[in-house]
């Protein structure tokens, strides 16, 4: 079983659901993501998604687009956010996805990528603009290099394209709770319950919903209908208003999403 698997399993078996964290790689710099990282695991966090800073993202709000030009002005490159995850596996097994807009890891080279990413310790990828149709290739390199992958899909999503990023998946699909860019928001939109049914028509694979997901009552709302609740502004924003130290106080803030 792999560690992504294990993760939602062991949730699951507690009568909850996961609580996957997103953090900017780099942001304020690489070794304070890896402090983070050894920090919420023990604050509760169940996996953890590293984000990739990159300059023209699709789907990131403006918390975390400062997050990402914070990290790049501070030299955080791909090469440094696989470094990141092997410094994180020294005395971690919490599981580790990168979520990338495709062109970093182009750039790097995507077998490259591959390969050092599996070297390295990671456990899934997700390429928020990579159309499950063009995945292929991807999703060939991932399979060789025991990577899961990841694909969005939203409350716009046809059925029938629905079923295609679910099929594409090999570790969780990610449900985008609204339409927009990331951002903490007040309420989680009426429609949720719905929307999480029409995928689970479609498959048994785990599902998490991220996108405006920012409080303990939205996590324990998400668990009500989903695997897993994914916090990634908030968080961001916590990390942002720390200083030059952040990993105490976000790992505060996952012990009260959790509600401890």
């Amino acid at each position: 079983m792999s560690r992504l698997q294990q993760a939602f399993s062991e949730a699951k078996a507690e009568g909850r659901g996961a609580l996957i964290i997103y953090l900017c790689a780099g942001d304020p710099s690489l070794a304070a993501t890896r402090d983070i990282v050894w920090a919420i695991e023990e604050a509760g966090a169940d996996l953890v998604e590293l984000g990739v800073p990159y300059s023209d993202p699709v789907a990131d709000g403006p918390t975390i687009q400062a997050a990402a030009k914070r990290a790049l002005k501070g030299g955080a490159r791909v090469a440094g956010v696989l470094e990141c995850v092997a410094q994180i596996r020294e005395r971690s097994q919490i599981p580790l996805v990168i979520m990338s807009s495709v062109s970093p890891l182009f750039r790097f080279g995507l077998d490259r990528f591959a390969t050092e990413a599996a070297a390295a310790g990671l456990d899934g990828v997700l390429l928020a603009d990579l159309p499950p149709e063009e995945s292929g290739e991807w999703r060939e390199l991932a399979e060789a290099n025991h990577l899961s992958t990841v694909f969005l899909v939203s409350p716009a999503t046809p059925p029938a394209r629905i079923k295609l990023a679910a099929d594409a998946t090999t570790g969780f699909v990610y449900a985008v709770s609204r339409a927009g860019v990331t951002g903490a928001r007040t309420e989680l939109p009426p429609q949720l319950p719905e929307m999480i049914a029409r995928i689970r028509e479609v498959t048994d694979k785990p599902v998490a919903v991220g996108f405006g997901v920012s409080t303990h009552d939205h996590v324990r709302s998400v668990w009500q209908v989903a695997d897993g609740a994914i916090v990634g502004s908030a968080v961001v924003k916590v990390i942002a208003e720390a200083g030059e130290n952040p990993a105490p106080a976000a790992a505060a803030f996952v012990r009260s999403l959790r509600g401890g």
